[in-house]
């Protein structure tokens, strides 16, 4: 039986340092997005009227459930 093994090296100094900042703004930014998107489509749902939300087959109070559900499994 063989096995291998995987030895993960971190950079050190300036170049690790900017990996490292980078990576944390990449995910600060990638979170601020769907936040944003999110928010969007709730407002851009509660603008419509109780009519074109049931065509959508959702009410008001569903809003957030339908644009998280996702993330949601009920």
């Amino acid at each position: 039986m063989a096995t291998a093994s995987t030895t993960l090296t971190q950079e050190t100094g300036l170049r690790g340092k900017l990996d490292a900042f980078f990576v944390s703004m990449g995910q600060g930014f990638n979170a601020y997005l769907e936040r944003r998107a999110r928010t969007e489509q709730i407002e851009a749902l509660n603008a419509k009227s109780d009519a074109e939300l049931a065509k959508l087959g959702i009410t008001r109070d569903a809003i957030p459930a339908y644009v998280f559900r996702d993330l949601f499994y009920i």
